[in-house]
């Protein structure tokens, strides 16, 4: 797992005498694996080197077969290969440990204040009617509140959120502007 000491010695490789390429795999331009990357090269001044793929199979792949040092991957797509031991978490980018790995830390508690999340949600037209739209998050919570749903969620390494639709409404506004800012600075373009 990552430390303090393991940071800073690949913070000091792209010295003028040392060049250590350390390559992060992404599942595509403007993925959030490639924005998790380039918000942890941003904050820690680690010269990590983009390397895009077309989807997360051949990023894990590569990773698995040593060709890329890194990867921001969703939990819920390589829990499995965690489990198995054939790929170790150096540690998780949400905010709070995950349950499904508890011994595994985030990176805030060797970078302060890096957190990235993947999240899903469920969205409508926006001309659907409010009794529409209560009926249909009142449904979602309820379903994410069910204890089954929520042991299959933790057991992929996901956090059940439940929200009303205007809480939903700011944390994609607060999300859309934090992620903004690192796709201009980083200078992401799709292809």
């Amino acid at each position: 797992m990552p430390t303090v000491p393991r940071l800073a010695w690949a913070q000091a490789y792209p010295s003028r005498r040392v060049r250590l390429i350390v390559g992060f795999a992404a599942s595509g331009i403007g993925t959030p694996s490639h924005i998790f990357g380039e918000l942890f090269k941003f904050m820690t001044g680690v010269n990590l080197v983009h390397v895009p793929y077309r989807g997360a199979a051949p990023a894990v792949s590569d990773l698995l077969a040593g060709q890329v040092q890194v990867f921001f991957d969703p939990m819920s797509s390589s829990i499995g290969y965690i489990r198995a031991g054939t790929l170790r978490p150096l540690a998780i980018t949400s905010a709070m440990r995950s349950e499904a790995l508890p011994d595994v830390p985030t990176v805030s508690e060797f970078v302060p204040g890096y957190e990235a999340s993947f999240w899903f949600g469920v969205g409508a037209p926006k001309t659907t009617p409010a009794e529409i739209v209560d009926k249909l998050n009142e449904a979602v919570n309820a379903a994410l509140d069910h204890p089954k749903m929520k042991a299959r969620l933790v057991d992929l390494g996901g956090t059940p959120m439940p929200m009303t639709p205007a809480d939903f409404g700011k944390f994609i506004a607060n999300e859309s502007e934090k992620w903004g800012k690192v796709i201009r600075a980083a200078n992401i373009k799709l292809q």
